[in-house]
């Protein structure tokens, strides 16, 4: 049995092996960028398209599907003779290699290589000469490895049956003089029998005691295994870490998302940058809020660009201000080349109509799940911006499952006005969609002066 199962795993580690064709460019902190020498292909003049990655040491939180991500694949055209490049397509994997989401890069606009930058690391890497020797030679060193690997495993697993069998050997060797000990003294017929070759069984191994194991998180994972995360009922936000393992530091993290801002420093805060751009949008009910995508938007903050990936809504507000609440809070969610996020808060109140939340409200779906985007309308996430672009920040999380924490929150100080009936109309689909203010644990928490 056990030669079959080390047959198994010198089998399984083979195509792991010979699939890991990613070369690295770069290495940072917490990632490492890769591109793949046998993806590059050539396109018209001195145009060459290749598969590169960027792979991140922990896992990321993808915030369109809440699901963990490992890499982000990049099909990128670079023109060498001009020094421009154009990303295509975007993919995000997770830690198994399993396609999460993709994306198909729209604006196809060619962006200037800066020298010394990673970009041109990567220009340099895809435009380089390129000769058969040298795939072949990749190519072979890629099967000796494998080899090597196979070999090393078969060796182990060999060694582990060998130790296993002269065990058993030792430990008959030692049951022997014991039983000899406790035989009378041979008389003729005892005689008689030691002519005759006397086989011994080896000594029967001692059975492990086994133990109940002590309860754990685990148990409760699997007792709310059918338990959907909500914020009523069995799934309600004081049992989200008890609902799936990935889930657990909605419980026990120390930096969760919403809190009551109150006791910040105020200081001269760098202003944001806000590119935030007119667009078409994809607006759904997924089921625990509505929430809108858009393209072409991004801030900028301390010289780090973060794309506006979508934006969603809570009611009541989540964040409290010294105590205060609020009737509604818009969330727009941003995240960097690097992986990391950066949450965008726009508080809400009662008042006057406000045109952006009526555009939205027009299209909601009539179904949830179901997407709607319509052809011609087009929204501006800048005019939902308050006049004073003051703000707080804080280093918190996510404020739905699984929770991820290093989050960089930007409250803005200022509410929007929206209609009591534009907030009426959310309240049909969701009374209560608001995780309550967690603990604040000491965080430092910033204010616009």
């Amino acid at each position: 049995m056990r030669k079959h199962l080390a047959a198994a795993c010198v089998i399984a580690i083979l195509p792991a092996v010979a699939q890991a064709a990613w070369v690295a460019i770069s290495s940072d902190a917490g990632k490492r960028v890769e591109i793949d020498p046998s993806s590059v292909r050539k396109e018209e003049g001195a145009k060459l398209v290749v598969l590169g990655r960027i792979f991140f040491d922990k896992e990321l939180t993808d915030p369109r599907t809440n699901g963990p991500y490992k890499s982000i694949e990049a099909l990128t055209r670079y023109d060498c003779a001009n020094r421009t490049y154009v990303t295509l397509k975007r993919t995000w994997r997770s830690v198994d290699g399993e396609l999460l989401r993709e994306e198909e890069v729209r604006s196809g606009s060619e962006m200037p290589v800066r020298t010394g930058s990673l970009d041109d690391k990567m220009l340099r890497e895809v435009c380089r000469p390129r000769t058969p020797g040298d795939q072949q030679a990749a190519a072979s060193k890629l099967v000796d490895k494998a080899n090597a690997a196979a070999t090393d495993l078969r060796k182990a697993n060999e060694a582990m049956l060998q130790k296993e069998a002269q065990k058993g050997v030792k430990n008959a060797a030692l049951a022997t003089p014991a039983k000899e000990a406790a035989a009378p003294a041979p008389g003729p017929a005892a005689a008689t029998a030691a002519a005759a070759p006397v086989v011994r069984a080896p000594a029967p191994r001692p059975r492990p005691v086994r133990r109940p194991a002590p309860e754990t998180t685990h148990d409760a994972v699997r007792q709310h295994a059918h338990i959907h995360w909500d914020y009523e009922g069995e799934g309600r936000p004081d049992n989200w870490g008890k609902l799936k393992s990935e889930y657990a530091t909605c419980a026990s993290g120390k930096r969760q998302s919403p809190i009551d801002i109150r006791d910040g420093i105020r200081v001269d805060q760098p202003a944001i940058d806000f590119a935030w751009r007119p667009s078409q949008f994809r607006i759904v009910d997924n089921g625990h809020t509505v929430q809108a995508g858009v393209s072409g938007s991004s801030i900028s903050l301390l010289g780090k660009q973060y794309e506006l990936l979508q934006f969603h809504f809570h009611r009541p507000a989540e964040e409290r201000i010294n105590g205060r609440g609020f009737e509604m809070v818009a969330h727009f969610v941003h995240r960097a080349e690097d992986g990391r996020l950066a949450v965008v808060a726009v508080l809400m109140e009662s008042g006057a109509e406000n045109p952006f939340i009526q555009t939205l409200w027009n299209h909601l779906p009539l179904e949830k799940h179901q997407e709607v985007s319509p052809p011609t309308t087009m929204i501006d996430p800048s005019g939902f911006l308050p006049a004073d672009r003051g703000y707080y920040s804080y280093m918190g999380s996510l404020t739905t499952p699984p929770c991820t924490e290093d989050v960089l929150w930007l409250v803005m100080k200022q509410p929007v006005q929206v209609s009591a009936e534009q907030i009426a109309i959310f309240s049909r689909l969701y009374r209560n969609n608001a995780r309550p203010v967690q603990p604040g644990f000491g965080r430092l928490i910033k204010e616009s002066r």
